[in-house]
């Protein structure tokens, strides 16, 4: 596959704190807009140098004109090449599928000072949800491709509210969220079901935090147990947030939680002289 442009957007803190830069990698239907709403803002506060990815076909990223060709690898590949880019090792911060883009480029060699797995990809791949889904929601799968064509109807907002937020998420600031969702690599969806039938290498040994939501509709809290268990990571979940931990009305308990374990997890340069 040709090299394409790939978008990294910089977000450097004033008040730089001396501890690693973030990398923040965006799930499915989605792009780093998601998080330049409030996580990247707060983190800069904190003194943190952040960076979102768009991964290819997606956002500013080229490719979406043959985005059905890009896999988890693919995207794993955009993740090595925006690492190469940064001043220093960064701590990744995944979700959802951007979790398992994350794991991926760990797995194959790919290096970082930790790993944050937000909402992740359970081991066991999205077959199981994707099932429950398809029983319990099937309005969901139904206009699912509306909110990602920027067609939506009020049906609309009211299942993508149910699916990825919590129960206190007015419909109508789910407005501001529509716009950052987009079409999806058929084929990424694809191995994601097919997950444990994927190649793996090994798991680095690097500080390691798996973080979900209460409410969370698409992997339930009680899935996180796995995903912790194989990086041998510090799990938190933050009560009454749904799947988009980065956007859902308890998103500064998520970033406070993360903010804790970045500060108590690596020191600053200050410190280390």
């Amino acid at each position: 596959m040709s090299v394409h442009s790939l978008a990294v957007h910089h977000h450097p803190s004033a008040r730089p704190n001396g501890r690693p830069p973030l990398l923040f990698v965006h799930g499915a239907y989605t792009n780093a807009q998601c998080w330049q709403l409030h996580f990247v803002p707060f983190f800069n506060e904190r003194g943190f140098d952040c960076y979102a990815l768009d991964l290819s076909g997606h956002g500013e990223s080229s490719g979406h004109d043959r985005i059905d060709d890009f896999g988890l690898d693919d995207y794993a590949d955009d993740v090595a090449r925006a690492v190469a880019g940064l001043p220093a090792l960064p701590v990744l911060i995944g979700h959802s599928m951007g979790t398992q883009v994350v794991e991926r480029y760990l797995t194959s060699g790919g290096e970082a000072a930790g790993v944050v797995l937000m909402a992740p990809v359970p081991p066991s791949g999205t077959g199981g949800s994707a099932s429950r889904l398809a029983l319990t929601r099937p309005d969901f799968f139904e206009e699912l491709p509306n909110a990602v064509s920027g067609r939506p109807t009020e049906a609309t907002f009211q299942v993508m509210t149910d699916i990825y937020f919590s129960p206190e998420m007015p419909h109508q600031e789910l407005v501001a969220f529509l716009p950052m969702m987009e079409r999806e690599s058929d084929r990424a969806v694809a191995e994601m079901v097919a997950l444990p039938f994927l190649r793996t290498g090994r798991r680095p040994a690097i500080p390691a935090l798996v973080m979900g939501g209460g409410v969370d509709a698409v992997f339930p809290p009680s899935m996180l147990f796995f995903t912790t268990l194989a990086w041998r990571a510090k799990s938190v979940t933050v009560p009454g947030c749904g799947h988009m931990l980065m956007l859902d009305r308890p998103w500064p308990q998520a970033a406070e939680a993360l903010a804790g374990w970045l500060e108590t997890t690596f020191q600053t340069r200050s410190s280390i002289t």
